[in-house]
């Protein structure tokens, strides 16, 4: 079991100083997520907060650090062509010295498409961009000339060099729920982030937060290993993103923050404490947590999603080295 962190939230100052502290600690991966906004739910955005562009920012990550993995988390395949990713990556891969996780998604963040005047197609045709554009990715990084004739993009011969550090190209990764982006996953990622179901309403839903147990995560995995059977594929690694980070003091804490937020999402106390985008308790029972999600639900790594530094230092110093 591995702990990563997404870094994004602040001025840039602070995330560099959140990713160096996390490489110090001994942390597998600092993630970056690419929008225009971040989304406060249902629709709802905090246009105070700073975005950054997400290949810009992992570019200066890649410098200000060296050896922690760096990953997109996701970049979004309709912000850009296919060919332009593949070389955003390649540059990534080589500015990290062969550090980059290649993550890639469909999108979801309906508002900000809407904001910039983007086209929000259904996810269905979104999931299909996304299928071509990483055959696209994968022929720019593989072959000398690369030719790819689809629905959405068409190569004729195209070249692409340098080719990635990392051979024969850096990890795939990734990110969603829905059927249709496991079935994308058996074929092409070598990394899955399970996350709650967000591309269908576009938007963030307390109620598909709440569905997102441990139970629906094992199932999501067990759909997954079905597909790879299918593909003829390694199964990939498994890895989610907890959101509420808490680190409480007592059991008896634990217990009180646990049936005060289990509330909110409409589930037993005992199941939120075993939610994937939850970490709650004390840094023991943190570890004992960890280690179940590891053995029972074949998670590989779970990341903090944008934590404070003193949260980052706190799982680094009384968590992470218990984990090994």
């Amino acid at each position: 079991m591995q702990l990563g962190v997404q870094v994004a939230s602040g001025d840039f100052t602070k995330i560099r100083d959140v990713a160096q502290a996390a490489e110090e600690l001994g942390y597998a991966t600092i993630y970056f997520p690419d929008h225009f906004i971040y989304e406060t739910g249902f629709g709802g955005f905090d246009a105070s907060q700073p975005v950054y562009e997400a290949a810009t920012a992992l570019a200066a990550l890649a410098m200000a650090t060296t050896r922690v993995r760096i990953g997109s988390h996701v970049l979004c395949n309709h912000f850009r062509h296919p060919a332009l990713t593949a070389k955003i990556f390649t540059t990534l891969d080589h500015a990290s010295g062969g550090r980059l996780i290649a993550g890639m998604g469909a999108g979801w963040t309906r508002a900000e498409f809407e904001m910039m005047g983007i086209d929000f197609p259904a996810v269905g045709t979104r999931l299909a961009m996304l299928d071509e554009a990483l055959q696209v990715i994968r022929g720019l990084w593989t072959e000398e000339r690369s030719s790819f004739t689809g629905r959405f993009y068409t190569l004729r011969d195209a070249v692409a060099a340098p080719k990635p550090l990392q051979q024969p190209h850096p990890p795939i990764m990734l990110g969603g729920n829905g059927k249709g982006v496991m079935r994308l996953a058996a074929r092409h990622a070598d990394i899955v982030n399970i996350a709650q179901d967000l591309g269908r309403a576009g938007t963030i839903d307390q109620k598909e937060m709440a569905r997102f147990t441990a139970t629906a995560f094992r199932e999501r995995a067990a759909f997954l290993a079905a597909e790879c059977r299918t593909t003829g594929r390694p199964v990939p690694r498994l890895y989610a993103t907890a959101f509420v980070v808490t680190i409480t003091d007592s059991p008896a804490a634990t217990r009180a923050a646990a049936e005060n937020m289990a509330g909110m999402f409409g589930v037993a106390p005992e199941a939120l404490l075993q939610m994937p985008s939850v970490l709650l308790g004390t840094p023991e029972e943190m570890v004992t947590e960890l280690r179940r999600r590891a053995r029972e639900d074949g998670l590989t790594e779970l990341t903090l999603g944008l934590p404070s530094m003193k949260l980052v230092r706190r799982l680094g110093e009384q968590v992470l080295p218990h984990l090994s």
